[in-house]
This record gives C-alpha cells, sequence and structure tokens, in this order.
C-alpha cells in the first residue's frame, strides 16, 4: 500500500491527466477509482490511529484528575499533621526541639506583619495616605507604630487609629 504522500502525487497526476485531452478516459477512470480507494483506506487508518491517541489522551486526563485529587489529598494531611503539632508544641510550651532526626521551633514568620484598621479609612490622617489617587500608606503606618505605639500583652503593636496584629508563628521542620 502506498503512504499518505505517495497517494497525493498520484492524486496531483491524476488532476493533470485530467487536463490533458489526450489521455484515455478508461485510463483516467480506473486511476480515479485506485487512489481514491487507497486514499479512503489510508485516511480510515489515520482516523483509527486518531481516535486510539485521542483515547489515551482523555484516559490521560482522567490520571491526571485522579493524580491531583491524591495530591491535595496528601497536601491536606501535611497541613493538619503539622498544625496538630504545633499546637501541641505550644500547649505544652516546648517550642523549640532537636531528635536524632529532625529539628523542631515555632518561629515569626517573615515579612510584613498584618497591619489592622481599627477606624474607618477616611478617617485616617492625610500623613499616612499616598496622594493620587488617595490611599493608606501602610508603611508610613508601620514606621510610626514602630515609633509611637504601644505593645500590647498579645505581641501586637497599637496606635490611636489601628495597630499590627501579633506576628504569626508556623512550624518550620529541617
Amino acid at each position: 500500500m502506498s503512504s499518505i504522500y505517495d497517494l497525493t502525487e498520484d492524486f496531483l497526476q491524476l488532476l493533470e491527466m485530467l487536463e490533458d485531452e489526450e489521455t484515455d478516459e478508461e485510463v483516467i477512470m480506473d486511476t480515479i477509482e485506485s487512489v481514491e480507494y487507497e486514499i479512503e483506506m489510508k485516511a480510515d487508518g489515520y482516523a483509527k490511529i486518531m481516535k486510539s491517541i485521542e483515547g489515551k489522551v482523555a484516559g490521560i486526563e482522567k490520571e491526571i484528575d485522579r493524580l491531583v485529587g491524591r495530591k491535595n489529598t496528601f497536601e491536606n494531611r501535611i497541613k493538619k499533621l503539622k498544625q496538630n503539632l504545633q499546637m501541641c508544641m505550644e500547649v505544652t510550651g516546648k517550642r523549640k526541639f532537636t531528635t536524632d532526626l529532625f529539628s523542631f521551633n515555632i518561629q515569626k514568620n517573615g515579612g510584613k506583619r498584618k497591619l489592622v484598621f481599627d477606624v474607618p479609612e477616611e478617617k485616617i490622617p492625610e500623613q499616612f495616605k499616598k496622594p493620587q489617587p488617595a490611599k493608606v500608606d501602610g508603611d508610613a503606618i508601620r514606621d510610626y507604630l514602630k515609633e509611637s505605639g504601644n505593645e500590647g500583652k498579645d505581641g501586637g503593636v497599637y496606635g490611636e487609629w489601628f495597630h499590627l496584629a501579633p506576628q504569626s508563628e508556623s512550624l518550620r521542620i529541617r
């Protein structure tokens, strides 16, 4: 059986034969039937291969969905186990210890502390707002609270119009 490329070339030659007035009509008809039959067989073969591949793609997509579900389940279990261990360490007062395999400690998270507004934005002084468009300047408020805020028993820093929430904590396992 001819390749799809050979069949395409045969078809182009057939078109040339159709344009040539000297070619016998019986030869043209026989060529048309053979080329069409082979092209149709090739097309069926291609379609079978494509359908087979489409089935494999659908199976792969289902497997991806299943594996993503398993991954999410495992990630949620890890998160829950870590939360339970951190809670146990906090309740027992063991914030840091080392075993033969791992070291465990509860420490402050990095980054900026969460800024909590205790009044509507309109009541915040202009010195803490950025011009165009009017927007509260959180960095300026944080700097202000560091200089003149009062630290609360919970670790937060309090000012007249706002406060810095206590630094969050998380468990690190290395």
